[in-house]
């Protein structure tokens, strides 16, 4: 059996339409849009409406770590459109259905912090399978999948003009992870709380990992965790346990699924 792994596509359909040749089955681990394009600036959502420089600024507000500035930026962005939601509802549109279409090998997919989970099943068809707090048998083994990125404790979901990402309390987090039994391949968006596993050693920072995801490793000992989320790891592989834990790569710039042979 072979199945192809994939997470942090970011808008690049072109390599997720080979991402599942010679596959079995191929797996998507979330963040299919792309919104900010910190790479190229003309691209993703705010590079198509706002252009490549408003994006620039955006971007060196962010990387600055000037929040404040930035949220007023975003707003100033954001007032400048008549039909802002419209407009950003378009492009997620777009997106997503060529994203979907390049899906091409039988595919489960469960959203990241990128995602807008609720459009996901008007691209519902036989051959995809959506799952988020529920397991899938691929090829003898047992898939389990929950999707999301974890809102900081204390926290709430903040807009983005009119973006609001997929951010979920621990407690409703904790709740899909529990819904996970007797699990051979854990597959999720963001990884255990490992700290070489959650650090960022681009942005310098740690993502919030989910101790639940640990928690199941020790308990159900699975073959593999698999995840993404962290662009730039400090770690991308390790064991815990007896659990291999692999972050599958940003796919929007590697271009190279994981492959799970087994």
């Amino acid at each position: 059996m072979r199945v192809h792994v994939v997470s942090d596509v970011h808008g690049n359909s072109d390599a997720l339409a080979r991402a599942g040749e010679g596959a079995d089955a191929l797996v998507v681990l979330g963040d299919l849009i792309d919104f900010v394009d910190y790479h190229d600036h003309s691209g993703g959502i705010l590079g198509r409406v706002f252009g490549p420089e408003k994006v620039a600024k955006f971007a060196y507000f962010r990387r600055s770590r000037m929040h404040a500035e930035l949220a007023v930026f975003a707003r100033e962005l954001w007032a400048s459109l008549d039909n802002a939601a419209d407009v950003v509802q378009e492009a997620i549109l777009e997106q997503y259905a060529r994203l979907f279409v390049a899906m091409t090998a039988p595919t489960y997919a469960t959203p990241g912090n990128v995602d807008v989970p609720e459009l996901w099943s008007q691209f519902a068809r036989d051959d995809l399978t959506i799952l988020d707090g529920a397991v899938a048998e691929i090829g003898g083994l047992r898939f389990g999948f929950v999707g999301g990125a974890l809102l900081a404790p204390g926290g709430r979901v903040r807009r983005s003009g009119v973006w609001l990402p997929h951010l979920r309390t621990e407690d409703d987090f904790n709740a899909g992870v529990g819904k996970l039994t007797d699990v051979d391949v854990l597959c999720t968006h963001i990884p255990p709380a490992v700290p070489e596993l959650t650090y960022d050693v681009v942005a310098r920072r740690a993502e919030l990992g989910s101790r639940a995801l640990l928690e199941l490793i020790t308990e159900q000992r699975p073959r593999w965790s698999l995840f993404g989320h962290v662009h730039q790891p400090l770690a991308a592989r390790m064991r815990v346990g007896m659990t291999d834990c692999i972050n599958v790569g940003h796919f929007q710039r590697t271009q190279v699924p994981h492959v799970l042979r087994w």
